[in-house]
C-alpha cells in the first residue's frame, strides 16, 4: 500500500452540451478544463454500468495536451466509484487500436480512450474522451444515450481524497506515469484501488504479429529495391511505428517520420490526408523527392486512421479496404480460411462490393461511424471493414487500425513481389485490380468549422428537395430529375437509414443520398467528429468498368457530379463557403 484515500461525495449541477458524438465528447481543453466538465461526464459513464464495482477498466489517449491530467482525474473517479484497477498506458499514451486489444486481450470490462482523433491538439484546441465496451468497441447507442441522460440530471460525484485524518501527501498525484508497475491505495471505506501502468505496445504488438508473417515481411525490407516512409505526424503511433517498423522489420530508424508524439502534434494537424499530410506526400512524389520511397504511409494522432501511397500515387480508402479484401486469403495468414463477410460505411465508395460479389461473401453498408461495424463482427458476419473517412480494420480489434492498414499493405507488396526480380509496385498493383474490378471514382469535400446554423438550413433545403423529387414521381421505379441541365436521372433520393442485423437496433438520418441510375452516387452529411461548429461532408462517386478511361484524374471524372452537388444544395448561399477545407 502506498497510501489510503476515502470516497467524497461533491454536489455538481449538469453542463449543458455534454452529449457524446459518433467518436465521442469532443471540445476545446479550455471546455474539458472548466469546474466539474471532466468529471461529470465521467461519472454519468460510471453511473450508465451496470456491474462496475469490482471490476477493471483500461484508460489511456493520444498524448494530446491535458492528457495525463484528464488521466488523474479520472483514476480518483474510478476508485471513488467502486472499480478495483485501472490500466493506464506507460506515459499515459495508449493508441485507440491497441486499448481496444488491452480490453480484449484481458478480459477487461472496458476503456476509457482520451482523444480527439485527427483533431489539432494542444492549449487552445480539441480534447476528448470516449467509452469503448467490453468487446474492444465503442459503447453502442444505449450506452451514449444513458451517459448524456445522466448529463442532464447529475447532482454529485465520487471522488477519491485524502482522508481527513491523513496529513500525508496526495498519493495519485504522486504516481509516476512514465514507470511501468502496479500502484496500490486503501480504501478506509472499502475494498482497496490499483493503478497499473502497463506497456503501451506489448498487447497490441504481439496481437499483430500473431496475424502477419513478419519474415516475409522482414524479406521485404531488406530487399535493396523497396523503401518505405512511415508519418506518425507526432501522434500516438510514433513509438508503435519504431518498434514495428524498426525494431521488428528491420527498417532503418529514419523510415519513421514526426515519430515523437507531442502534446500539440507539432502545431500540425495530425490526419492523414492529401492536405494535413502534405509533407509526406511530397517526399512520396519522385518529381519532388528523386529519392521517394516505394511505399509510405501515414496513420493520426490516436492511431486509427490511415493513408497509403506508392510512388506519386494515392490509394483511396475505398479502393484500400476493397483490394485487402481482395488479397487478405493469399497475402495474409489471419485470413487464410477466407473470409465470411466485409463491410463498409454507408458514404464510402461501392468498390468493396465489387470485391465481395466476386468473393460470394456478404457486403454490409452501414451508417458511418466504427461502432456499427462490432455487432456485425462479433456475430463473424464481416471480417474486413472500411471507412472513406481513411480508417480501415479487421475483427482482430473493435476498432479501426491505422497500422494494421500499413502491414496490409506491405504484406500486398511483399506477396504480390514474391519470387520476382523487380518490385511490384502499389501503382501497378491498384491499376490491375481496376481492371477486374472497374474503378470506383470518388472524392469528399470537407467544409469545416461551418456556422451550425447555416449548415443545418442548406440540410433542411436538401430534405425539402427530396421530398419535392419523391412526391413528383409516378411510381417508385420512375427515375427522378435532380436539376433538368443534368441528363443523369436519380433513381433513389432519401435519408439513409439502417437497421442492425444482429440485435434490430435502427439508426435514421444518416445522410442525404441521391443514387442516380448508372449508380453513381451524390451525398451529404454533417460529420460529428468536429469540436466546435459544424462540418459538412459532401461526397461524389462514379463507376468506370473501362479500363481505358479508368486513368483519368479522379477530380475531372467526378467534376459534373460535384458541380451538380454545389448547385442544388446551394452550398454556398447558405455557408458562406466558396471552397472546401479539404479535398480528399
Amino acid at each position: 500500500m502506498t497510501g489510503s484515500f476515502a470516497i467524497k461525495s461533491i454536489p455538481t449541477s449538469p453542463i449543458d452540451g455534454q452529449k457524446t458524438g459518433t467518436s465521442g465528447l469532443r471540445k476545446k481543453v479550455s471546455v474539458f478544463q472548466q469546474p466539474n466538465y471532466l468529471h461529470n461526464w465521467v461519472q454519468s459513464l460510471f453511473s450508465s454500468l451496470d456491474g462496475l464495482p469490482g471490476s477493471t477498466i483500461a484508460l489511456g489517449g493520444d498524448g494530446r495536451y491535458w492528457n495525463k491530467d484528464a488521466i488523474r482525474i479520472i483514476c480518483r473517479l474510478a476508485a471513488a466509484n467502486g472499480l478495483a484497477r485501472v490500466k493506464v498506458g506507460h506515459n499515459g499514451i495508449l493508441c485507440t487500436p491497441a486499448i481496444s486489444s488491452v480490453i480484449r486481450a484481458h478480459d477487461l470490462y472496458g476503456g476509457i480512450i482520451l482523444t480527439a482523433s485527427h483533431n489539432p491538439g494542444g492549449p487552445t484546441n480539441d480534447f476528448g474522451i470516449k467509452y469503448n465496451v467490453a468487446n474492444g468497441g465503442p459503447a453502442p447507442e444505449t450506452v451514449t444515450s444513458a451517459i448524456f441522460k445522466n448529463t442532464a440530471t447529475i447532482s454529485e460525484y465520487n471522488y477519491a481524497v485524502v482522508p481527513d485524518a491523513d496529513h500525508a501527501a496526495d498519493p495519485f498525484a504522486a504516481v509516476d506515469l512514465s514507470v511501468k508497475g502496479e500502484t496500490t491505495f486503501s480504501n478506509v471505506d472499502g475494498p482497496s484501488f490499483v493503478i497499473e501502468v502497463i506497456d503501451s505496445a506489448d498487447d497490441y504488438v504481439t496481437l499483430l504479429q500473431s496475424m502477419f508473417d513478419f519474415a516475409k515481411l522482414k524479406a521485404l525490407f531488406a530487399r535493396p529495391d523497396f523503401s518505405f516512409l512511415f508519418d506518425a505526424m507526432n501522434g500516438v503511433t510514433g513509438p508503435y511505428g519504431h518498434r514495428i517498423f524498426v525494431d521488428l522489420l528491420g527498417g532503418k530508424p529514419e523510415c519513421v517520420m514526426r515519430g515523437e508524439p507531442l502534446e500539440d502534434f507539432g502545431g500540425a494537424h495530425p490526419d492523414p490526408n492529401l492536405t494535413y499530410a502534405a509533407e509526406l506526400v511530397a517526399k512520396c512524389d519522385p518529381k519532388q523527392n528523386p529519392q521517394a520511397p516505394d511505399m509510405g504511409a501515414a496513420s493520426d494522432g490516436d492511431g486509427d486512421r490511415n493513408m497509403v501511397l506508392g510512388k506519386g500515387f494515392f490509394v483511396t480508402p475505398s479502393d484500400s479496404v476493397a483490394l485487402i479484401a481482395a488479397k487478405a486469403k493469399e497475402a495474409i495468414p489471419y485470413f487464410k480460411n477466407g473470409l465470411k463477410g466485409v463491410a463498409r460505411s454507408m458514404p464510402t465508395a461501392g468498390a468493396l462490393d465489387r470485391v465481395a460479389a466476386e468473393l460470394g461473401i456478404e457486403l454490409h453498408e452501414v451508417p458511418t461511424g466504427w461502432k456499427y461495424f462490432g455487432n456485425l463482427m462479433d456475430a463473424e458476419r464481416a471480417q474486413i471493414c472500411g471507412e472513406e473517412s481513411f480508417g480501415t480494420g479487421s475483427d482482430h480489434v473493435r476498432e479501426k487500425d491505422g497500422i494494421f492498414a500499413v502491414l496490409c499493405w506491405l504484406a500486398i507488396v511483399a506477396h504480390e513481389s514474391a519470387g520476382k526480380d523487380a518490385l511490384v509496385s502499389i501503382e501497378d498493383i491498384v491499376i490491375n485490380h481496376w481492371k477486374k474490378y472497374g474503378r470506383n471514382f470518388f472524392s469528399r469535400y470537407d467544409y469545416e468549422e461551418v456556422e451550425t446554423k447555416g449548415a443545418n438550413a442548406m440540410m433542411a433545403h436538401i430534405d425539402e428537395l427530396q421530398a419535392n423529387m419523391n412526391a413528383a414521381r409516378g411510381s417508385p421505379d420512375e427515375p427522378m430529375a435532380l436539376d433538368p441541365d443534368f441528363s443523369t436521372k436519380v433513381a433513389l433520393a432519401d435519408n439513409f437509414s439502417y437497421v442492425d442485423p444482429i440485435d434490430g437496433s435502427e439508426a435514421t438520418g444518416q445522410g442525404r443520398r441521391f443514387v442516380f441510375t448508372d449508380g453513381s452516387r451524390v451525398i451529404f452529411r454533417l460529420s460529428g467528429t468536429g469540436s466546435s461548429g459544424a462540418t459538412i461532408r459532401l461526397y461524389a462517386e462514379r463507376y468506370e468498368p473501362d479500363e481505358n478511361g479508368q486513368l483519368v484524374n479522379a477530380q475531372a471524372a467526378l467534376k459534373p457530379f460535384i458541380e451538380l452537388a454545389l448547385k442544388v444544395s446551394k452550398l454556398e448561399a447558405f455557408t458562406g463557403r466558396r471552397e472546401p477545407t479539404v479535398i480528399t
